[in-house]
């Protein structure tokens, strides 16, 4: 299916009208029962966090957002997909190929039609967590 026969498809005509004036995400919060191997987990991925409060906080900016990080009381996140945007398609890998070496899950990148075409993967962090990567294609 080509871009103009999936927003055919798929998308109202016309849009309606937003009911707030969202202006972005300021981030999103992960729980972790096991908070140490976590933050050793993303550590590894995206490096050492820009932000750490106590013993149960650490942060990374991702974009204009956070990814924030606290101590849970059982498990980790459930039924939630993490979808981030990359700068570009090489970017994409270069986090999945991350995730991978960290000792995470996932598949390999490829082109699909995601509100718009992008290069995307699905990739699994050790604790189930689901985080989809994306890159718009231009």
């Amino acid at each position: 299916m080509d871009y103009a026969a999936y927003r055919t498809a798929y998308f109202a005509d016309p849009t309606p009208d937003p009911r707030f004036d969202f202006t972005g995400l300021f981030g999103l919060t992960l729980f972790y029962q096991n908070f140490e191997a976590a933050v050793d987990f993303y550590t590894h991925v995206l490096g050492p966090p820009a932000y750490a409060e106590g013993k149960s906080t650490r942060g990374w900016p991702l974009g204009s957002g956070w990814l924030t990080l606290l101590r849970g009381a059982s498990g980790a996140a459930q039924n939630v997909e993490v979808t981030v945007q990359m700068g570009s398609s090489e970017e994409v890998k270069r986090l999945q190929r991350a995730f991978i070496a960290a000792d995470g899950a996932g598949a390999e990148p490829s082109d699909q039609l995601m509100y718009v075409p992008v290069r995307a993967c699905a990739v699994r962090d050790p604790f189930g967590v689901e985080w989809l990567i994306m890159g718009v294609l231009e």
